[in-house]
């Protein structure tokens, strides 16, 4: 089974769309929720200093730009 994350971004965010362009990548790896934290107040609260914020439930991966090595080292689980 996939494991399923979640990329917590804003519609006009350069960053944001960097980042999920580089994710198309790992595509097969994982199943990808996009969030637009704009649409929640709570969530434009807790990540909105932070946005890309690419996240495994509550655990964080990375925020800002894509690090490939905490990616990887977190999808070593499910191989």
């Amino acid at each position: 089974m996939k494991p399923q994350l979640t990329l917590f971004v804003r519609e006009y965010c350069h960053l944001c769309q960097q980042m999920l362009g580089q994710l198309q990548a790992y595509q097969a790896k994982f199943l990808l929720n996009v969030v637009d934290i704009e649409d929640d107040d709570a969530t434009e609260e807790r990540y909105g200093q932070l946005i890309p914020v690419l996240m495994a439930g509550d655990e964080e991966i990375c925020h800002y730009h894509l690090n490939t090595q905490r990616l990887d080292a977190y999808l070593a689980k499910f191989s």
